[in-house]
């Protein structure tokens, strides 16, 4: 099976309620719509009611089948509202303040996950990551025990060009600028739990370097040794080696040539970069180039499940986004 259909398999088999903030986008309602007709999730869309029955209309979705909810206009709103005042008034929010965050999309759905209305929300069709990403850790907060929250992007490797298939993780490709060796460590830790939960076989961390088990001395690879301790020291069992570069951590031969010692033998299937300038040039590269679908940004280390979407997706990637949320909702 391949790795999309296993985690579409996994949500189908425990559907959660998923609430997407942009619902008067049509790429956001055509994912909607597939979603709820495979089964994967219930859904509501957050938006100006007549705008999103206009375009449920436009993509043949019957009156019932898909849940909205106007800001201006819900039931929901005023205990939103004062669950957010409540939540954020510390910081300096007054009620008229808090009244006006809550009316905003993005701010609405991830109050409606706090709150139990939803299992999980997807936003960033529209949204910055940066506007996604506030909303969600303003509302829905770090997971306890969690320092950092960071991201990562599901590389699906399953065209018949690719040599080696499956999934594969990349991170932090959307989030987290220039993590310390400590942020890589929880970086790594997250990634290999969060491919263990979508992948269901075990994570084999690679901490990516331009250099390969000390072939060259820089401050920037000292980092990224002291991240892979500190991940082993945190997970004893965890399978990781670093640093490496990509193509030892990647290829059997170029590994038995390069680290013959490394507990990865090239069959590395989660590539933590060293910063987000390698990360998202690296999985935009294995996407464009390549030729890998690639899910995300995903979230990891919140409470509840919160998704970032890239402004470039299509109904697909919505769809797939969907089901990621799920199956992450379901291991929460």
């Amino acid at each position: 099976m391949k790795p999309l259909d296993r985690i579409l398999e996994t949500a189908k088999s425990a559907p959660r309620h998923i609430v997407l903030a942009e619902g008067e986008d049509p790429r956001i309602v055509e994912g909607a719509v597939q979603a709820v007709r495979a089964g994967v999730a219930s859904i509501t869309l957050v938006g100006r009611r007549t705008i999103v029955e206009e375009r449920l209309a436009a993509v043949g979705a019957g009156a019932g089948e898909i849940r909205i909810e106007d800001p201006a206009s819900s039931l929901l709103t005023p205990r939103l509202t004062a669950a957010y005042y409540a939540l954020r008034k510390a910081k300096g929010i007054n009620e008229a303040a808090a009244d006006a965050a809550v009316r905003s999309p993005l701010v609405f759905a991830a109050m409606m996950v706090r709150e139990g209305e939803a299992d999980g929300t997807v936003g960033g069709a529209v949204a910055t990551t940066a506007d996604t990403v506030r909303a969600a850790l303003q509302t829905i907060g770090r997971a306890p025990g969690v320092g950092l929250v960071s991201s990562f992007f599901l590389m699906m490797l399953c065209e018949a060009h690719h040599v080696k298939k499956g999934a594969f993780v990349f991170a932090d490709c959307g989030l987290v600028v220039d993590p310390d060796a400590p942020g890589l460590a929880d970086i790594a830790v997250m990634s290999a739990r969060s491919f263990e939960a979508l992948a269901g076989k075990p994570a084999k961390v690679a901490m990516l370097s331009f250099s390969t088990a000390g072939s060259a001395a820089h401050e920037r690879v000292s980092k990224v040794v002291e991240a892979t301790r500190l991940a082993h020291a945190a997970e004893p069992g965890l399978v990781i080696d670093g640093e490496l570069q990509f193509d030892t951590a990647f290829v059997e031969a170029v590994s038995a040539a390069k680290a013959p010692q490394s507990a990865l033998h090239g069959e590395a299937n989660v590539f933590v970069f060293p910063n987000l300038d390698a990360a998202n040039i690296g999985y935009k590269i294995a996407q464009r180039i390549g030729g890998a679908t690639a899910i995300g940004p995903i979230l990891q280390g919140l409470a509840r499940p919160a998704n970032d979407l890239s402004r470039g997706c299509n109904a697909a990637d919505v769809f797939h986004m969907i089901a990621v949320t799920v199956v992450q909702a379901g291991n929460r």
